[in-house]
């Protein structure tokens, strides 16, 4: 048995943060937007439903308000840098596929941005919004799907707050102790 002791719960983020940190690209009229998102969830399987907070101060939050949409797209570890950096300053000062040298890939189901960097590209189109206003949560549906074939696994970025992240490590399988509706 593991001993516990108390921890603040205002600190449990740190431990149960979501999944990896996705680049969030959007568009709205002639404007564009890219925000750094740690706080995403599966909701399900199909419809493909994913849930984001995206809060009211960011300057994506209204792109995606109007248009109800938005690309959500997966870094690998090698874009940490630019990952830190998209999420440190605004869309409403800076063209973030300009200063980070970032190529915009057309998308096929929205007008928001593929990021051509990285691995996987999702587009995305809103499917709920009545958490929003109270919540700032976004119910998106996934229309399209855009992955690089290789490396099956990409090494991507977890964060844990406090300015550390994680990165995400060697994968192993139970495939035969599952199910196969688990699956």
């Amino acid at each position: 048995m593991m001993k516990k002791v108390d921890f603040p719960v205002h600190n449990v983020r740190h431990f149960l943060e979501p999944g990896p940190v996705v680049l969030i690209s959007s568009a709205s009229g002639k404007e564009t937007d890219i925000m750094t998102l740690g706080w995403h969830t599966i909701l399900e399987f199909s419809p493909s439903l994913v849930g984001c907070m995206i809060s009211a101060g960011n300057h994506s939050h209204q792109l995606i308000r109007n248009s109800g949409e938005c690309v959500i797209n997966l870094p690998t570890s090698s874009l940490l840098d630019t990952v830190v950096a998209i999420g440190n300053c605004s869309g409403e000062q800076v063209d973030k596929l300009s200063e980070f040298s970032l190529t915009a890939g057309k998308a096929s189901k929205v007008k928001a941005p593929l990021i051509k960097e990285c691995h996987a590209c999702f587009e995305c189109k809103l499917y709920d919004d009545s958490l929003v206003d109270n919540f700032n949560f976004f119910i998106f549906e996934v229309v399209k799907a855009h992955v690089a074939p290789s490396p099956a696994q990409p090494e991507t970025v977890h964060y844990c707050g406090d300015g550390e992240f994680m990165l995400s490590g060697k994968h192993v399988s139970r495939r035969s102790q599952f199910r196969p509706e688990m699956l």
